[in-house]
């Protein structure tokens, strides 16, 4: 695969084009990879203070007392969405649920391993270790070792 950069003069120009013969889970990759780079969200701090961080930054996003947290490498933010509307509004960024309270990125996902009762581990980059639930290890399982054939 040939990769290419070509500088241009405006940032309002500014595009990633992918050219290829067939759409692979390669190619569906590089293509959420890219939408996800510059996606701000604005989220609440611990101390109050609204601030916007950047998607690719998430780890995962969790669901507590009612709430929604994003959890990056250096903060915790809550953000004013419901679960399901995360899960719906990222999937094409790679953030995948779970279980009942947790999206994660899929990006940031350094592997899986098993657990007990047909549960498995989610190991993510930062070492963090989530539990993902029976209901939805399989299709996790799919999408990591490539078997997903949704089309970008």
């Amino acid at each position: 695969m040939k990769v290419k950069i070509r500088k241009i003069l405006k940032k309002e120009e500014e595009q990633v084009v992918i050219e290829c013969v067939e759409v692979t889970q390669e190619v569906k990759d590089i293509y959420s990879y890219a939408l996800t780079k510059e996606t701000k969200i604005p989220g609440l701090t611990d101390n109050q203070r609204m601030e916007q961080f950047c998607l690719e930054d998430v780890y995962y996003f969790e669901a507590l007392d009612e709430k929604v947290f994003a959890y990056t490498g250096k903060q915790v933010y809550e953000i004013k969405m419901r679960l399901y509307e995360v899960e719906a509004a990222y999937a094409l960024h790679h953030f995948i649920r779970c279980s009942k309270s947790v999206v994660l990125n899929l990006m940031l996902l350094e592997g899986i391993s098993p657990a007990l009762n047909g549960r498995f581990f989610a190991h993510m980059k930062n070492g963090e270790r989530l539990m993902i639930s029976r209901g939805y290890a399989q299709k996790i399982k799919q999408v990591v070792m490539g078997g997903s054939s949704d089309e970008a």
